[in-house]
């Protein structure tokens, strides 16, 4: 027997044996369906062979044979039928496992999202992609419709994805482009760091999507759920499919707030918030202002996350209030960070920690937030220790800005595009897919080395733009990204530390007044000041000040 779970109550195998019901048994299983017609190999066991044997250990037996490569839409409701009057768990079998995986899939697929369908038969071994229409359709064959067509289509309008955009009709203004996003709004993350310290309002950081988008660029407001890149299309929710020629890929991350036990009943309450959330970073602002002693907690989880530096220049600016309003020495400020260091590139940490000996920040490394109690304001952190035994840490606190784990978003994880990290697999100079030719990614969900930045983002989408174009023969030559990355680390109200280096942690400097490895009230008027319209008026709309693309080839 080769058993594979797919969920709690069902699991699938290749054919079985009356001598294996012992076993099946002995594993909890209370019923079998067979999905094999009978005289389908010539060492195959009948099914009457199977019942027999099953009923001498209490197992009901069933019969729902399927002809291998001819899973019909009836036969996938049958089988969700019987999932639904079987005791459970129930184990399912047919020659290798794959017909009763599929009929899980079709069954599920009214209830149960694309991307879980396809993840869970993932995790089992068995690649259900080729059903991802059928699945988006509701469990049933589709019907033959129209399909949309375009030259480009990029997949997020984020900044990534608008950026790309605008740099491509800065280059032809008759390109037929197609944005795919579900979204209402678009937000200027970068921004919610300084709502969570009362600099900025939180509506300075949003605008409605059809403000933002390119007037020449067709909005698709829907939800991907699937990529058939062999057929250069693109499934969305409800099964409508979009051909391309060219494809661009920037969704963005998904934050795994669930990811830790107890995080998601308790944020915005209790004391605990994230400026990682826009509505949340004003509670942030809340909670340091009414903070007036006891203990405040910042956490960092394991990279990569969007901004590495985020969850500390959160620290810093409630720490430079605490210390100005004179409340500081009555305040325990903790950093808890599941990596080994302060910054990943070294030359920064010099300045970063003065800061940290001035706001007396106890620093924690490989501490990794794994469940937080809201109510009762304990955080609860796991180490591994030298040994490999793993330690749990309990921590109270008063105050705790927490920041998730992140990851691919669920229909990119599953997609054929990823590597085996769950990333879109890209050429880090290029920015094209490693297999198909046609493909690039930009942005967060790429697995380039690089700081997932807003920053970084505006350097990659002109090397896309230009190597895109190059593609479909309309420019010439090869664009490259060196990896470049801005973090600008707010210290102190009113001095940032600006953080800018390439792939390798290469310290590179684009504006020759700051220097970066020291604080720097230029740097600050920067972020408050320039950054902001630079963004609204400079990237999104393709003026790409500071980031033309080096050509190579």
């Amino acid at each position: 027997m080769d058993i594979k779970k797919l969920t709690d109550e069902l699991a699938v195998s290749r054919q079985i044996a009356a001598s294996d019901l012992p076993a099946i048994k002995a594993a909890g299983f209370r019923a079998i369906v067979c999905n094999r017609p009978d005289g389908e190999g010539p060492d195959q066991p009948n099914f009457s062979e199977i019942e027999a044997a099953a009923g001498k250990h209490d197992i009901e037996a069933y019969y729902l044979p399927t002809e291998s490569g001819k899973v019909g839409d009836a036969e996938g409701i049958q089988f969700g039928e019987l999932m639904h009057a079987l005791p459970k768990p129930v184990l399912a079998y047919c020659r290798t496992g794959t017909r009763s995986a599929t009929l899980w899939a079709l069954s599920e697929a009214p209830r149960r999202s694309l991307p879980d369908i396809i993840a869970a038969g993932k995790e089992a071994g068995y690649d259900l992609s080729a059903l991802a229409r059928r699945i988006a359709n509701g469990g049933k064959v589709p019907v033959e419709r129209a399909v949309a067509s375009h030259d480009i289509v990029i997949i997020g309008a984020g900044a990534a994805g608008i950026a790309a955009a605008s740099s491509l009709l800065a280059r032809d203004r008759n390109l037929d482009i197609a944005i795919i996003d579900p979204a209402d709004v678009h937000y200027y993350q970068p921004g919610w760091t300084m709502v969570g310290a009362g600099v900025f309002e939180p509506g300075a950081t949003v605008r409605e999507m059809a403000a933002v988008l390119p007037r020449e660029v067709h909005w698709i407001k829907a939800a991907v759920a699937a990529f058939e890149p062999e057929k250069n299309s693109v499934v969305l929710e409800g099964c409508r499919v979009v051909s391309y020629k060219q494809l661009i890929v920037c969704p963005g991350l998904k934050l795994d707030w669930h990811a830790i036990e107890g995080l998601p009943e308790t944020l915005g309450q209790n004391g605990v918030t994230s400026n990682y959330r826009y509505d949340l970073a004003p509670y942030t602002w809340q909670l340091v202002r009414q903070l007036r002693g006891g203990r405040a907690l910042f956490t960092q989880p394991p990279m990569p996350i969007k901004c590495a530096g985020a969850p500390q220049k959160a620290m810093y600016l409630s720490s430079d209030h605490w210390r100005r309003s004179g409340f500081l020495d009555h305040i325990d400020v903790e950093f808890f960070n599941a990596g080994a260091v302060l910054f990943g590139v070294a030359d920064y940490v010099p300045a970063l920690m003065e800061y940290v000996k001035r706001y007396d920040i106890a620093l924690n490394f490989g501490f990794n937030l794994s469940a937080i109690d809201g109510p009762g304001k304990r955080a609860i952190f796991k180490r591994t220790l030298e040994n490999g035994t793993v330690e749990s840490v309990t921590r109270e606190f008063d105050m705790i800005h927490v920041v998730p784990p992140q990851k691919a978003p669920d229909f990119i994880r599953v997609s054929p595009l990823v590597d085996k990290a769950g990333w879109v697999d890209v050429d880090p100079a290029t920015l094209r897919h490693k297999t198909y030719s046609n493909v690039f990614a930009l942005g967060d969900a790429a697995n380039t080395t690089n700081a997932k930045t807003a920053a970084a983002a505006r350097k990659q989408a002109p090397v896309v733009a230009h190597n895109v174009l190059a593609s479909l023969g309309k420019l010439k030559g090869e664009a490259a990204y060196d990896g470049y990355g801005s973090c600008p680390l707010t210290v102190e109200r009113g001095k940032i530390v600006l953080a800018e280096f390439l792939y390798g942690g290469k310290v590179v400097s684009t504006l020759p007044l700051i220097d970066g490895r020291r604080p720097s009230r230029l740097a600050w008027l920067l972020k408050e000041r320039i950054l902001p319209p630079l963004y609204w008026h400079g990237m999104l709309k393709g003026r790409e000040w500071l980031s033309r693309p080096e050509l190579v080839g």
